[in-house]
């Protein structure tokens, strides 16, 4: 089973520098996207059906135009759940969770804290994402949550641990969250394979900073810990370039395809 996580900063920008293609050569069998910038009127969803992911499931955000995430799938999952019943994430369409026969999926977009306000508000959302966590896991135990987290775990994380010390993203309130977090039942599934530096998925657009590699890791896979055993791999797709941050992907021994569970 291989998952594949994407903030797209836009699909429809994504879609003009070859993402549909990329999507094609990459082949996952469930991919999760994040800030699409979209309603689902305003695509042509028989691209991505033609593609081979028939299964496709959208959850923007109010706004237009902001946020937003979706599930692309090659097999139909048994349950969708569009968001999390709490009303102020639900109204930027943060997450998005697809249930297949005992493995479940989470799209998940955490909030960014530009400012003073907005970090309260990403605060506030991790403390009440934690909670909704605990209890989901106790109906949905074998549980994937891809996405970007807008947060940089360690200092390996991040091109300069000392400089961003007080910038959103690297704040020790925030960080100090994601480690309580991952150690309440959930594994880093790059960080199991890789325990190598310089490995970012977002770089800004200024000063160069991708080819310089001056980046931040802030997308994840967190595997539940019942998934350890058939982690297979988890790895970095730097080579994409249809967007600030690259792919994440990772893959489940035991189960090739999801075609394996019908």
């Amino acid at each position: 089973m291989k998952i594949v996580s994407y903030n797209v900063n836009g699909i429809r920008a994504a879609l003009k520098k070859g993402f549909l293609e990329w999507l094609q050569s990459v082949d996952p069998d469930v991919i999760c996207l994040q800030e699409i910038k979209v309603q689902e009127n305003q695509l042509d969803l028989t691209i991505f059906e033609a593609a081979g992911y028939p299964y496709h499931y959208w959850y923007s955000a109010q706004k237009k135009g902001y946020s937003g995430v979706a599930i692309l799938s090659k097999r139909k999952p048994d349950h969708v759940e569009f968001g999390t019943g709490i009303e102020y994430m639900d109204f930027e369409g943060r997450n998005i969770r697809a249930d297949f026969d005992g493995v479940s999926v989470m799209s998940l977009y955490l909030p960014s804290g530009t400012n003073i306000a907005r970090l309260d508000h990403k605060l506030q959302y991790m403390a009440d994402f934690q909670e909704y966590v605990d209890e989901l896991k106790q109906s949905k135990p074998n549980l994937i949550i891809c996405g970007d987290y807008n947060i940089c775990h360690k200092a390996i994380d991040i091109h300069d641990p000392v400089r961003n010390k007080n910038v959103s993203g690297f704040l020790p309130v925030e960080r100090e969250w994601l480690d309580q977090f991952i150690n309440r039942g959930f594994i880093d599934s790059f960080r199991h394979f890789n325990k190598e530096p310089d490995n970012y998925t977002w770089w800004s657009y200024r000063a160069n900073s991708r080819a310089n590699n001056k980046g931040w890791r802030l997308d994840y896979g967190l595997v539940s810990a019942p998934l350890e055993g058939r982690l297979k791999r988890s790895v970095i797709l730097s080579q994409a370039f249809h967007s600030d941050h690259c792919p994440i992907l990772l893959e489940l021994e035991g189960v090739s395809s999801l075609s394996d569970f019908f």
